[in-house]
């Protein structure tokens, strides 16, 4: 059934994120060369995070910032709003290469990350409508809920306490959150609520203020490493950046750049906005902690309570495109609007009598181990940080307090994580990264229509899947 739409609904248009504060005026772009201590290529959370913390560790630092649209543009202006403690990545594959304690000091300090973010918000004013709320998961089929039992059980290896994840009995699920066809539910306080673009706005603002100079509307088209006497560079239409270091914190664009197309794949992601809803919608469904909400899916969903009082929706529409092309201005396929909101209301039935208000797009990057990583190659000047998986609200401050590090010479506890100077080989040809991604999620879906038919276990198709992919 297609989704009742509001007489001013929007596909696109960037995200819905941007329809109160108003889309930025973009600023000046680069006009000639110009000769830094760090350039940095993308203004995204990655980049903005990695300029402020490098200002404020040394002012005397001429840090660039280049920016194809405007500083938010890409998912960091798009996504979910979930600030989270969870790793960008699997902690046995980190483990793999450093050892299972170097895991879990990982997985500690993302959980530390969520309260850094909190706690740099009010020091410099950025109101993002941040609540910390914490992260409800929930099963609503019997295979699910043994996969989310077993999640919570194999997590205490990996660093998480009773206090940071558990399972919560009927009495505590229902007071928290009714989601229609629940059969369990896991909690963890470790989450955080933030209304994306106010986010972006906040830090492109803080770092503004710290004398980082921006420019936007300045599209980068290839990233050279430095050789003998001549420094890394940054090529654009308007002029070069040189640079001690230059990093690069373009996520899902990545594919974009010369000789990057298979480095990270651009995974598509797509969500909805309800209308606001009224008091006695929330009575039922309740929602009162403003929890972010996923579940056990292996076709997963994830959503927020905004600040206004919509449900925020998203999931996975049209995967993946062939030769790894972005769709950048947000417009989503009508079928994935619908589909969305068939979940939705499946979820939550009292909002079935209300209105969808907004759908919009975006894309993440995804390192072919689905694992992020953080760099930078002292002999070419290049760094690099990324490859989120989805994670990459929180984790993309860790990255930059990384990168800090790294670039002011510093051997610190960061610096010392397993995802720093992690390479990992890259996606395959065209067109076997297209055939491998639409046949991952075809058999998700698959997957995820037989557990709910009762299966009572986890799909082998699933688990093909998994191994199609590496997932």
């Amino acid at each position: 059934m297609p989704a009742p739409r509001t007489p001013g609904f929007v596909n696109g248009g960037v995200s819905f994120w941007y329809r109160e504060p108003g889309l930025p005026e973009p600023g000046p772009r680069l006009d000639g060369d110009v000769r830094a201590d760090v350039v940095i290529v993308g203004a995204g959370y990655t980049g903005l995070w990695t300029a402020y913390h490098l200002k404020r560790a040394d002012p005397a630092l001429r840090v660039v910032v280049l920016e194809s649209e405007f500083a938010g543009f890409g998912a960091s202006g798009r996504n979910g709003g979930w600030l989270s403690g969870e790793l960008p990545g699997s902690p046995e594959r980190y483990a793999r290469t450093h050892g299972r304690e170097a895991a879990v000091a990982f997985q500690r300090a993302m959980f530390a990350t969520v309260d850094e973010v909190l706690a740099t918000l009010d020091a410099e004013g950025i109101d993002a409508d941040a609540v910390k709320g914490g992260q409800l998961g929930v099963a609503r089929n019997p295979a699910q809920a043994a996969r989310l039992a077993r999640f919570v059980e194999e997590s205490r290896a990996w660093g998480w306490g009773e206090s940071d994840l558990r399972l919560l009995d009927p009495a505590e699920r229902e007071g928290r959150l009714r989601v229609a066809g629940a059969v369990a539910a896991a909690w963890t306080p470790h989450c955080a609520r933030v209304q994306p673009a106010k986010l972006a706005r906040g830090l492109a603002g803080a770092v503004r203020r710290l004398g980082v100079e921006v420019y936007e509307r300045t599209p980068v088209t290839a990233i050279r490493p430095s050789r003998g006497r001549t420094a890394a560079a940054a090529l654009t239409p308007y002029g070069t950046a040189w640079g001690d270091a230059v990093l690069r914190t373009t996520e899902g664009f990545t594919a974009r750049l010369p000789g990057l197309r298979r480095e990270w794949l651009p995974m598509n992601s797509s969500m909805i906005v309800t209308e606001p809803l009224p008091a006695e919608v929330w009575d039922e469904i309740g929602w009162a902690g403003r929890e972010l909400l996923g579940d056990a899916a292996h076709y997963y969903m994830y959503a927020q309570r905004t600040a206004d009082d919509r449900i925020a929706f998203g999931g996975r529409g049209r995967p993946y495109l062939y030769g790894s092309r972005v769709d950048d201005r947000g417009r989503t396929a009508a079928w994935t609007v619908d589909a969305l909101w068939s979940l939705l209301t499946g979820m939550f039935p009292a909002v079935a009598a209300y209105r969808a208000d907004h759908a919009w797009s975006g894309v993440l990057g995804v390192p072919r181990d689905w694992c992020a990583t953080v760099g930078l190659d002292r002999a070419t000047g290049l760094g690099w940080a990324g490859g989120y998986t989805g994670n990459g609200v929180s984790t993309t401050n860790l990255a930059a307090r990384t990168l800090r590090d790294l670039v002011l010479g510093r051997d610190t506890e960061l610096t010392a994580l397993p995802w720093t100077g992690r390479r990992v080989r890259r996606w395959e040809p065209e067109p076997l990264r297209w055939l491998g991604v639409h046949s991952m999620y075809t058999l998700y879906r698959r997957a995820d229509a037989q557990e709910a038919a009762g299966s009572g276990r986890t799909s082998p198709l699933a688990r093909l899947a998994d191994l199609i992919t590496g997932h």
